[in-house]
C-alpha cells in the first residue's frame, strides 16, 4: 500500500476523484438533478480538504461518509452507467483505505438495494471484496450484511454471477479469518487471562473474543447452521444455502486457518459441538446405505448418499483428522471407523473409491498413523483403529479380486470361461488383450482369473486425489477399472514406506543417543540393563514409551499388511509392482526384525519366501510357519485364507526356468517365473543387508534359497562356493538365456552373502549356522533311502562360514562341528556323507594351519577342541568318511607331527578307533599312520601317551581283515616293548614326575587317581598295559595270532620280566596270566566244532586244526605251558609273595579245567602241566619206583613219555641260578626258596584236583550223540599214571575215603570206551589176550597201594577188604563189560570187520576186557592166599564177595564172553575154597560166614545146572573135558563139604542134596543131535551125582535121623517124577498115532530111564541096610509101566528101555511064603 501514500498517487487521487465527479454530474444533469448537485459539491469539498490538510488521505477519511455520498446516491439511480462508474469511482476510494466505518455502512447498505434489485451483481461483488480486503473497517453486523449479500448473489440465475458469488464468498470467509490471524498477531506479545468458557454457556456469549474473532466466530457458527439446515444467527437475510457450499467452506476454514482453532477455546469447542456432530449426521444415509437392497423392503425408505456431500464431508473428514486430531481424538475415531466402513464391498463403487483416496491421504502422514495407534490401538477398551484400517485395505484389496466391480455391470455379466461358476471379472476395456491370452502388456493383477489393471495415479509418497477433488460433479462419477485397486496399492506401500522410515530414523537416534550396540532385537528391559550406564532414566523411558508405539504399530499393521501384500504379490503380473510389493515386505520383514518381533518378520520373509518357489511348491517350513503365525491371530481377516490357498495366476507370467524339485520322490518337474527369480533377489537382498535381525529366520530364508539353488541347478564346488553344475540331474533342468546370465550372479551374491557373515555379531552368526544346520537336516531326510543327489546346500554353506569365521573359531566350531559330525557323516547317502566329511576335514586343517592370536602351540585348550571333531569321527561307520578321517590325520602328522604335543591321544585315538568291520583300505591306511608314529615319532611324542600307542598297536592286532597286519602289529608291540627296554630309565622318569603332578591334582580335588593296574609304579604300569595288550591278542579269534601274540608274550615276560619290581609280579599272574587262561578257557570251551573247509586262499588244513575248537586247543596247550612254565622257572619270585597257595589253586583249577575239556590235545597236554608243575620229574628211589609196564604204542607218546618208564629218573635241573636273580631285589631277609612242594597243603590240593579231574573226567554223560566227548586212552593212562607218584607224597595221610575215590576214578577209568577208528592202535587183536597200557595203569596203582598196605601200619590193613572190591569189580567185567553210561558200544569184535562210513555217527568199541578181568581175578586169588586170615578180610566178608562174583561167570558159562573166563573161575573158585573154607569152619560159631553158604550154593548150583546151551561147534572132546570139569566140583563137594556136614549149616547140605539129587536125573540139555545123544548126556556127571548122592544119603555116617530122612525124601522124590513122566509119554503117545512125538519129550523120557537104570545100579551097589523098604517098593512099582512103553514106535525110547529093563532081573525071585511066622 505503500505506493498509495506517496504525494504522486495522492494526487493522482484526487484528480481521479474531481473526474469521476465530473463525470457523474454530467450524466445526471438530466434525468437525476439532485445527484448531480451533490456531485458538484463534493468537488468543492474534496478541493476544500485537498488544500487545508496537510495529511490528506487522513482527512479524506474522516470526511468520507460526505465524499462517498454522492456516489452512493448516483448507485441510487438504478442506471446502469452511472451505477457502474459510481462503483468504480468507490472501488478506487476502498482501495485508497479512506473510506470510514460508517461510510462502509452505508456503501453496503447500498450495495444491498442493488442486490436486492438484481443490478450490476458481478461489479457487486467486486466491490465488496475490494471493501473487505483493503481494510479492516467493516465489522459485525455490516460484515455480516456484506457476507450475506455475496451469498444471496451465489444462488441467482446467472451462472457467472453464481459462480464469481461462490468465489467471492470464499475469498470473503478467508478474509475474515486472515483479519482474526492479523488480530492475533498484534496481541500477541500481550498476556492476558483467559476467561473460561462455560461449556453450556450462550452461543453469542462471545465476550472475551476481540472483533476480528469475535466476526469469525459469529461467521463460523453461522456456517454450521446453515450446513445443518438451521437459521443463522449472525447472517441475517440468508434466503437459501446449498450444503454442498457450505461443506466447501468449512472445509476451506478449517484448512487455511487450524491455528485459530488451535489457540481459541472457543473455536475448539465450536469444532467439537457443532462441525463433528454435524459430520456425523450427514454421514448417515452413507452408512445405512446397502448396495443391491431394494427400498421397498425397509419400512422408512432410506435416502440414497449423495455423491457431491459425501465427498465433501470426507475432505471435511480428511482436514479434521489431519489438523486437529489432537482435539478431536474420540470424533477422530469415529471417522476413521465410519471410513473403514466405507470400504465394505456393498457400498458404491464411488464412495468406496473416495473413502481410499481419504485412507492415502492418511497413509502418507507416518505422525499421524503414529498418533492413530498411541491414542486408540495401545488404550485399553478402545477401538483398534490403526490396525482396522489396514486389514481394512487388506479385505478392500481382496474384495476387488472376488467381486466384480459393480461400477460396470455389463462386464461383470460375462461368464469367464476359466472360473467356472465363480463372478469373474472381464473388464470391457480389456477386450482387446483377451482374458486368459498370453502375456498382457498393461501392468496389472490378475487373480483367479479377475484382471485388475494398475493405473499410475500419484508420486509417490503423495496422496493426490482424483475423486475428493471433484467439486464440480453432482453426479456420482464412473470409477475406471483398477482404480480403486491402484490407490489401495499406493496406501499400502506408502504406509509401509512411511512406517519404517519414521520408526528407523527414530531408532537410529536412540542408538546413537545411547552409544550403544545393543541388537534391535533384544527387548526394551535387555537394552534398558545395558544402557543404564550411560544414559539417564528419562531418556530411557521415552525410548521404552517409543518402543512400546513403534511394536504396537506393526503388531497392528503386519497382519493385514501381509495378506494384502501377499495377494498383490500373487497377483501381480507387472514387474515394477512386484519390485515394489517385495520392497515393502522386505522393509517390513527388515524392521520386524530389528524390533525383535520374530512371528512377524518370519511370516514377511515366508511371504518373500513363497514368491520365490513355484506354486503350491511342498515347503514344509513355510507352510508350517505360515499357518502357525496366520491362525494363531485371533483378529485374522477374511483375506488370510485366501492367501493361503492361493492358487497362482501364474498364466501370466514368463517361465525362465524348469527344474527338479528338491523332495523325497521326483515329482517331475517344476517351472520358475522371472517373478520367482525377482523374489530370490529380493530375498539375498534380505539376507545381505539385514543378516544381523534375521535371527531364527534364517531357517526360512536358506530352506528357499536352497531349493531355488537345486532347482536352477548350482552345484556345490571346493571352498562351499555354488556354481552352474552340469546338468547333473538330466535333461530336466531347462533354463532360459535370460536366467544363465543371472546365474553367475546368483551364485556370486550367495557367496558374498556367506563371506559377509564374519560382519556379524556372535548372536546372529549362531542364528545363521543354526538354520544353516536345521536346514541340512532337512536336506538329509530328504536324502534318505535313495540314491538321488543330495542338496548340499546348506553343507557347502557351513563350510564357507567356517572359513571366513576362522579368527573367532572357538564360538562356532561345536555348533558346526557337531552338526557336520553327528548328522551330515553319517547320513547314508553317499554324496551327502562325502561332503560332511569335506567340510569336517578342510575346517580342521585350515583351523590347524590358520595363524591364530595367540599361535596354537601356546593355546593347547583350541589346539585339542580343533582336534577333537577328528576323533569323533571315529564314532562313524561309515568307511568314506573314515578314509577322509585317516588321510586327514595322515596329512596332519606329516606336516605338524612334531609339533603335536598334547594332541597326540587324539590323534593316536582316530587310529585306535578304526573297528574290525570297516575294510581292509581303512584298515591300511590306519595301520601305514600307526607304524609312521612307531618308527618316526615315539622319542617326540610325550612318555604318557606311550601307553595310548601301546593300546593302538594291540587294537590293530585285533582286526581280523588282514592277517599281515595283524602279525605286523605283534611285531610292532615287540618293537616297543625293545624302545621301552633301552629308553627305560628316561621313560621312568618322565612317567614318574606325570604321576606326582596326577597326585597332586587328584589330591587337590579330593579325588582317586584312577589308572588301569593303579598300585604299581608307573613304567611297570605301561609294562602290564604291554602285556595285557599281548593277552588280549592271545584271545585273537585267528589260530595264527593267537600263536604268534602268545610266543611274543611269554617271550617278553621271560626277557624283560626282569625289569618289574617284584611287587608288580603279583599283578603279571593275577591280572595278566590268570585272566589270559580265564579266557583262553572260555573260548575253548564255546569254540565251534564245525569242520572249517580251507583256511581263506588255496591253504590245506590238517584234519588236526579243521575245526575252531581243534585251533583252540592248540592255543590252550600253548597258554597253559607257557603259565605252567613260569610257575616253575620263577618259582623262587612267586613263592615268597604271599598267596602262592592261591595261585596255585587257581593254576591246579585251571588245569583240571584244561583237563576236563572235551579235547585230548588239551586235556593231555594239561596233564602234562600238571607234571611239570608237580615236578614229578624230581628223583626218586628205584626201590620205590612202581613197575609201570612199558607205554604201549599211543599217538602222542611224547606227552607221556615224561611220566612212564626211564622219565622218571630225570634229576630237574633249574635253568638260571636263584641266586643271581635274587640278588637284583635287596631286601633286608632273601625270600625263603623251597625247592620242592614241601608244602603238604600244596600235594594235597594237587591230588584234589588229581581226583577232580579224574571224577569229571571218567563220569560218563548222560546223554550221547554223536558229538559226545569221550576222553581217550592215552589221557586216561597219563592221568593214572600220575597217581603212583603223588601217592607217595600223601601216602601218610591217605584214607579209606580217598581209597574209595580212587576206586570210583580207577573204575570209572577203565569202563571208557574207545572210538572205533582209534580200536586198531589200542586194541590188541581178538586172539591176543593182552592188557592195553590204561589197565596195565590201573592194575599198577592198585599194585602199589597193595604194597604200601602190606608195609603200612595196622590201620591200613583195613583197606584190604576195599582193594578186594575194586579187584572183583574189574573181574566183573569179563561177563558184563561195563556200562559207560546210556552209551552203546559195539562188541570189540564187529569193530574190524565195520570200517566207518564218513559222518556216520562216532561209533564206540568196548574194550575187551576178558584179559584185564582174568589178569584181575588171577591178582585177587594171589592176594587172597596171602590175606585169607586177615581179621578185615574174614570180618569183611571177602570170602563171600569172591564168590558171589565168581557165580556171575560161573552161571554164564558158555555164554561167557571168553570160554577161557569160565574155566579160570573155576579153577580160581576151587583155589580160593581150598584156602578159605577152612577159615570159615575154624569162624564157623561166629556166624561171621553165615551168609556165605547160601551165596556159595547158588553158585554151584548156577554152574553144575547152567542154563547156557554149549555152542554148536564144540566137539566132543571138549564136551567131555567140560565135564570132567563138572566132575571135579562134585569131587570137591564130596571131599571137602559133606565130610565136614556137622560144621555146616543144615539148609546148605540139604540144597547140595538136592542138587546132587537133581544132577543124577535132569542134566540134559536140550540141543543135540541125535547122534550125540550119548555124549551129551553128561553120564559121567550123572553117575557122579548119584553115587555121592547115594554114597551119603545111605551111608552108615548117618548121626541123625534128619538127614537120612533128606536123602530118603530125595529119592522117593526122584522115583515119582519117573513114575509120572512114563505115564504121560504112554498116554501121549497112544494119542499121537502115527505122528512122532515131539523131540523134547522123546529126550526127557529116554533121561528118565537111563536115570532109572542108574538108580537100580547105584541102589545095588549100597549096602542093603541102608535102603529103605519103601524105597524099594517104589523101584519095582516102576516095572509094570516100563513094560507099557513096549508099544512104543521110536528107537532110541526102545534102546533106553532095554537098558532100563534088564537090571529088574534081580528082583526075580520066587515068590516068599506067604505065612512067615505067624505073619503074612
Amino acid at each position: 500500500m505503500s505506493g498509495t501514500n506517496s504525494p504522486e498517487a495522492v494526487k493522482k487521487l484526487l484528480e481521479n476523484m474531481q473526474s469521476d465527479l465530473r463525470a457523474l454530474s454530467l450524466e445526471c444533469r438530466k434525468k437525476f438533478p439532485p445527484v448531480k448537485e451533490a456531485a458538484e459539491s463534493g468537488i468543492i469539498k474534496v478541493k476544500t480538504i485537498a488544500a487545508r490538510n496537510t495529511e490528506i488521505l487522513a482527512a479524506l477519511k474522516e470526511n468520507s461518509s460526505e465524499v462517498v455520498q454522492p456516489f452512493l446516491m448516483g448507485c441510487g439511480t438504478k442506471e446502469p452507467k452511472i451505477t457502474q462508474l459510481c462503483l468504480a469511482a468507490i472501488q478506487r476510494l476502498m482501495s485508497h483505505e479512506v473510506v470510514s466505518e460508517t461510510a462502509a455502512g452505508n456503501i453496503i447498505n447500498m450495495l444491498w438495494q442493488l442486490m436486492e434489485n438484481s443490478l450490476e451483481e458481478l461489479k457487486l461483488l467486486q466491490t465488496v471484496l475490494v471493501l473487505l480486503t483493503t481494510s479492516t473497517v467493516v465489522h459485525d453486523e455490516a460484515l455480516s450484511k456484506a457476507i450475506v449479500l455475496c451469498f444471496r448473489l451465489h444462488f441467482t440465475k446467472d451462472n457467472i454471477t453464481n459462480n464469481t458469488a461462490a468465489a467471492t464468498v470464499r475469498q470473503v470467509v478467508t478474509v475474515v479469518f486472515e483479519r482474526m490471524v492479523a488480530e492475533d498477531e498484534r496481541h500477541r506479545d500481550i498476556v492476558e487471562q483467559p476467561v473460561l468458557v462455560q461449556a453450556n454457556s450462550n452461543r453469542r456469549s462471545v465476550s472475551t473474543l476481540r472483533p476480528c474473532a469475535k466476526d469469525a466466530y459469529m461467521l463460523f457458527q453461522d456456517l454450521c447452521q446453515l450446513v445443518n439446515a438451521d437459521a443463522p444467527y449472525w447472517l441475517v437475510g440468508m434466503t437459501e444455502m446449498t450444503r454442498t457450499f457450505g461443506l466447501e467452506l468449512l472445509e476451506s476454514v478449517l484448512n487455511d486457518f487450524p491455528q485459530v482453532f488451535l489457540q481459541h477455546q472457543e473455536f475448539s469447542f465450536l469444532l467439537k459441538e457443532r462441525v463433528c456432530p454435524l459430520v456425523i449426521k450427514l454421514f448417515s444415509p452413507n452408512i445405512k446405505f446397502r448396495q443391491g437392497s431394494s427400498a421397498s423392503s425397509s419400512p422408512a425408505p432410506v435416502e440414497k448418499p449423495y455423491f457431491p456431500i459425501c465427498m465433501r464431508l470426507l475432505r471435511v473428514v480428511s482436514v479434521l483428522i489431519k489438523q486437529f486430531y489432537s482435539l478431536l481424538v474420540t470424533e477422530c475415531e469415529i471417522f476413521l471407523s465410519l471410513l473403514v466402513k466405507f470400504l465394505d464391498a456393498d457400498k458404491p463403487q464411488w464412495l468406496r473409491a473416495v473413502a481410499v483416496e481419504s485412507i492415502h491421504r492418511l497413509c502418507v502422514q507416518p505422525q499421524l498413523l503414529r498418533s492413530f495407534c498411541q491414542s486408540y490401538d495401545m488404550k485399553q477398551h478402545s477401538t483398534k483403529v490403526f490396525r482396522d484400517i489396514v486389514n481394512a485395505l487388506g479385505s478392500f484389496i481382496q474384495s476387488l479380486f472376488l467381486v466384480p466391480p459393480t461400477g460396470n455391470t455389463a462386464a461383470a455379466n460375462q461368464a469367464g470361461n476359466n472360473n467356472v461358476g465363480g463372478p469373474v471379472s472381464a473388464p470391457a476395456s480389456t477386450g482387446m488383450l483377451g482374458i486368459g491370452g498370453g502375456v498382457t502388456l498393461l501392468p496389472a493383477f490378475e487373480y483367479r482369473g479377475t484382471w485388475i489393471p494398475i493405473l499410475t495415479i500419484t508420486v509417490q509418497g503423495s496422496a493426490k486425489a482424483t475423486y475428493l477433488e471433484m467439486l464440480d460433479k453432482v453426479e456420482p462419477p464412473t470409477i475406471p477399472e483398477g482404480y480403486a485397486m491402484s490407490v489401495a496399492f499406493h496406501c499400502l506401500l506408502d504406509l509401509v514406506r512411511g512406517i519404517t522410515s519414521m520408526i528407523e530414523g527414530e531408532l537410529g537416534e536412540v542408538e546413537t543417543e545411547c552409544q550403544t550396540t545393543t541388537e534391535a532385537a533384544s527387548s526394551p528391559t535387555q537394552s534398558s540393563e545395558q544402557q543404564e550406564l550411560q544414559s539417564t532414566s528419562d531418556q530411557l523411558d521415552t525410548e521404552i514409551v517409543s518402543r512400546a508405539v513403534w511394536e504396537e504399530m506393526v503388531n497392528a499393521c503386519w497382519c493385514g499388511l501381509l495378506a494384502a501384500l501377499s495377494l498383490l504379490l500373487d497377483a501381480s503380473t507387472d514387474e515394477a509392482a512386484t519390485e515394489n510389493i517385495l520392497k515393502a515386505e522386505l522393509t517390513m520383514a527388515a524392521l520386524c526384525g530389528r524390533l525383535g518381533l520374530v512371528t512377524s518378520r518370519d511370516a514377511f520373509i515366508t511371504a518373500i519366501c513363497k514368491g520365490s518357489l513355484p506354486p503350491h511348491y511342498a515347503l514344509t517350513v513355510l507352510n508350517a510357519t505360515t499357518a502357525a503365525t496366520l491362525s494363531s491371530k485371533s483378529y485374522s481377516i477374511q483375506g488370510q485364507s485366501v492367501m493361503m490357498i492361493s492358487p497362482s495366476s501364474e498364466s501370466h507370467q514368463q517361465v525362465v526356468a524348469v527344474g527338479q524339485p528338491l523332495a523325497v520322490q521326483p515329482q517331475g518337474t517344476v517351472m520358475l517365473t522371472s517373478k520367482n527369480i525377482q523374489c530370490m533377489r529380493t530375498l539375498l537382498n534380505l539376507a545381505h543387508c539385514h543378516g544381523a535381525v534375521l535371527g531364527t529366520s534364517w531357517q526360512l530364508v536358506l530352506a528357499t534359497l536352497q531349493h531355488l539353488v537345486w532347482i536352477l541347478g548350482l552345484k556345490p564346488s571346493s571352498g562351499g562356493a555354488l556354481k552352474p553344475g552340469r546338468a547333473v540331474e538330466g535333461p530336466s533342468t531347462v533354463l532360459t538365456t535370460a536366467v544363465m546370465t543371472d546365474l553367475p550372479v546368483i551364485s556370486n551374491i550367495l557367496s558374498r552373502l556367506f563371506e559377509s557373515s564374519q560382519y556379524l555379531d556372535d548372536v546372529s552368526l549362531h542364528h545363521l549356522i543354526n538354520a544353516l544346520c536345521s536346514l541340512s537336516l532337512e536336506a538329509m531326510d530328504m536324502a534318505y533311502g535313495n540314491n538321488k543327489e543330495p542338496s548340499l546346500f546348506a553343507v557347502a554353506k557351513l563350510l564357507e562360514t567356517g572359513l571366513v569365521n576362522m579368527h573367532r573359531i572357538e564360538i562356532l566350531w561345536r555348533p558346526l562341528t557337531g552338526h557336520l559330525l553327528e548328522k551330515v557323516c553319517q547320513h547314508p547317502n553317499s554324496r551327502m556323507r562325502e561332503w560332511g566329511a569335506e567340510a569336517l576335514t578342510s575346517l580342521i586343517k585350515a583351523g590347524l594351519t590358520f595363524n591364530h592370536d595367540p599361535p596354537l602351540s601356546q593355546n593347547q585348550r583350541l589346539q585339542l577342541l580343533l582336534l577333537n571333531p577328528l576323533k569323533e569321527m571315529s564314532s562313524i561307520n561309515h568307511p568314506d568318511i573314515r578314509l577322509k578321517q585317516l588321510e586327514c590325520v595322515l596329512q596332519i602328522l606329516q606336516s605338524q607331527g612334531d609339533s603335536l604335543g598334547p594332541g597326540w591321544p587324539l590323534a593316536l585315538g582316530v587310529m585306535g578307533a578304526i573297528r574290525n568291520d570297516q575294510g581292509e583300505s581303512l584298515i591300511r591306511t590306519a595301520f601305514q599312520c600307526l607304524q609312521l608314529v612307531v618308527t618316526d615319532f615315539l622319542p617326540t611324542m610325550p612318555c604318557t601317551c606311550l601307553q595310548i600307542v601301546v593300546d593302538v598297536a594291540g587294537s590293530f592286532g585285533l582286526h581280523n581283515q588282514e592277517l599281515n597286519i595283524s602279525l605286523t602289529s605283534i611285531g610292532l608291540l615287540w618293537n616297543i616293548s625293545d624302545y621301552f627296554f633301552q629308553r627305560g630309565e628316561i621313560i621312568e622318569k618322565e612317567l614318574n614326575k606325570e604321576e606326582a603332578a596326577q597326585q597332586k591334582q587328584a589330591e587337590e580335588k579330593g579325588v582317586v587317581l584312577n589308572r588301569p593296574f593303579h598300585p604299581a609304579p608307573p613304567f611297570d604300569c605301561l609294562w602290564l598295559c604291554l602285556y595285557a595288550k599281548l593277552g588280549e591278542l592271545c584271545v585273537d579269534p585267528r589260530p595264527a595270532v593267537r600263536k604268534s601274540a602268545g610266543q611274543t608274550l611269554f617271550s617278553t615276560i621271560g626277557a624283560h620280566g626282569t625289569l618289574l619290581q617284584h611287587s608288580t609280579w603279583h599283578t603279571v599272574i593275577w591280572k595278566v596270566l590268570f585272566h589270559l587262561l580265564d579266557r583262553v578257557r572260555e573260548s575253548s570251551t564255546t569254540a565251534d566244532k564245525e569242520k572249517i573247509e580251507s583256511g581263506g586262499g588255496n591253504i590245506l588244513i590238517h584234519h588236526s586244526r579243521d575245526t575252531a575248537e581243534k585251533q583252540w586247543a592248540e592255543t590252550w596247550v600253548l597258554t597253559l605251558a607257557g603259565v605252567a612254565r613260569i610257575f616253575n622257572t620263577r618259582r623262587y619270585l612267586l613263592q615268597p609273595l604271599g598267596d602262592f597257595s592261591r595261585a596255585w589253586d587257581v593254576l591246579l583249577d585251571h588245569i583240571q579245567s584244561a583237563a576236563l575239556s572235551k579235547n585230548n590235545e588239551v586235556s593231555l597236554a594239561a596233564l602234562k602241566s600238571f607234571q611239570e608243575i608237580l615236578q614229578i620229574v624230581s628223583p626218586v628211589r628205584d626201590s620205590d619206583k612202581p613197575e609201570t609196564p612199558p607205554a604201549v604204542n599211543v599217538p602222542v607218546p611224547v606227552l607221556i613219555g615224561s611220566i612212564s618208564g626211564p622219565g622218571l629218573s630225570r634229576p630237574f635241573v633249574r635253568t638260571d641260578s636263584i641266586g643271581e636273580r635274587l640278588g637284583r631285589y635287596s631286601s633286608s631277609e632273601p625270600p625263603i626258596v623251597t625247592d620242592e612242594l614241601e608244602d603238604l597243603n600244596l600235594w594235597w590240593a594237587a591230588w584234589n584236583t588229581w581226583y577232580r579231574i579224574g571224577s569229571e573226567s571218567t563220569k560218563p554223560p548222560i546223554t550221547f550223540d554223536k558229538l559226545t566227548f569221550i576222553p581217550s586212552q592215552p589221557f586216561l593212562t597219563a592221568l593214572i599214571q600220575i597217581f603212583p607218584a603223588l601217592y607217595q607224597h600223601i601216602k601218610t595221610g591217605f584214607n579209606m575215603d580217598d581209597l574209595q575215590k580212587l576206586g570210583v576214578i580207577l573204575h570209572s577209568a577203565v569202563s571208557v570206551p574207545i572210538s572205533s577208528d582209534a580200536s586198531p592202535f589200542i586194541l590188541p587183536s581178538y586172539t591176543e589176550a593182552v592188557l592195553t597200557s590204561l589197565q596195565e595203569a590201573v592194575l599198577t596203582a592198585l599194585d602199589v597201594l597193595q604194597k604200601a598196605i602190606c608195609i603200612g601200619p595196622e590201620n591200613m590193613q583195613i583197606m584190604y577188604p576195599a582193594i578186594f572190591d575194586q579187584l572183583l569189580a574189574f573181574v566183573e567185567f569179563s561177563c558184563k563189560p561195563p556200562q559207560y553210561g546210556q552209551l552203546e558200544t559195539k562188541h570189540i569184535a564187529n569193530a574190524k570187520y565195520n570200517q566207518i562210513q564218513l559222518f556216520a555217527p562216532a561209533e564206540w568199541v568196548a574194550l575187551n576186557y576178558v584179559p584185564f578181568a582174568e589178569r584181575s581175578l588171577e591178582v585177587v586169588v594171589d592176594l587172597y592166599q596171602k590175606t585169607a586170615c586177615h581179621k578185615a578180610v574174614v570180618n569183611e566178608k571177602v570170602l563171600q564177595n569172591i564168590i558171589k562174583t565168581l557165580r556171575v561167570p560161573l552161571s554164564l558159562k558158555y555164554s561167557c564172553p571168553s570160554e577161557s573166563t569160565w574155566k579160570l573161575a573155576v579153577s580160581s573158585l576151587l583155589k580160593v575154597l581150598s584156602i578159605g573154607l577152612p577159615v570159615a569152619r575154624q569162624h564157623a560159631s561166629s556166624g561171621k560166614f553165615d551168609s556165605m553158604w547160601p551165596e556159595l550154593a547158588s553158585t554151584f548150583e548156577d554152574f553144575l545146572f547152567t542154563k547156557s546151551i554149549p555152542p554148536d561147534n564144540l566137539s566132543i572132546q571138549e564136551f567131555q573135558r567140560n565135564e570132567s570139569i563138572d566132575v571135579e566140583v562134585v569131587q570137591l563137594i564130596s571131599t571137602e563139604i559133606l565130610p565136614y556136614a556137622n560144621f555146616i549149616p543144615k539148609e546148605f547140605v540139604g540144597q547140595i542134596m538136592t542138587m546132587l539129587n537133581k544132577g543124577s536125573i535132569h542134566s540134559q540139555s536140550s540141543s543135540f543131535t541125535e547122534a550125540e545123544i550119548d555124549i551129551r548126556l553128561r553120564e559121567e556127571f550123572s553117575k557122579m551125582c548119584f553115587e555121592t548122592l547115594l554114597q551119603f544119603s545111605f551111608s552108615n555116617k548117618v548121626t541123625t535121623p534128619q538127614e537120612g530122612y533128606i536123602s530118603r525124601m530125595a529119592l522117593s522124590v526122584l522115583l515119582k517124577r519117573s513114575q509120572d513122566v512114563l505115564h504121560r509119554y504112554i498116554e501121549d503117545e497112544r494119542l499121537s498115532g502115527k505122528c512122532p512125538l515131539p523131540r523134547q519129550q522123546v529126550t526127557e523120557i529116554i533121561f528118565v530111564l537111563k536115570a532109572v537104570s542108574t538108580l537100580i545100579d547105584s541102589l545095588k551097589k549100597t549096602q542093603p541096610e541102608n535102603v529103605d523098604g519103601n524105597t524099594w517098593a517104589q523101584v519095582i512099582a516102576l516095572y509094570p509101566t516100563l513094560v507099557e512103553c513096549i508099544t512104543c514106535s521110536s528107537s532110541e525110547v526102545c534102546s533106553a528101555l532095554k537098558e532100563a529093563l534088564v537090571p529088574f532081573k534081580d528082583f526075580m525071585q520066587p515068590p516068599a511064603s506067604k505065612v512067615q511066622n505067624g505073619e503074612s
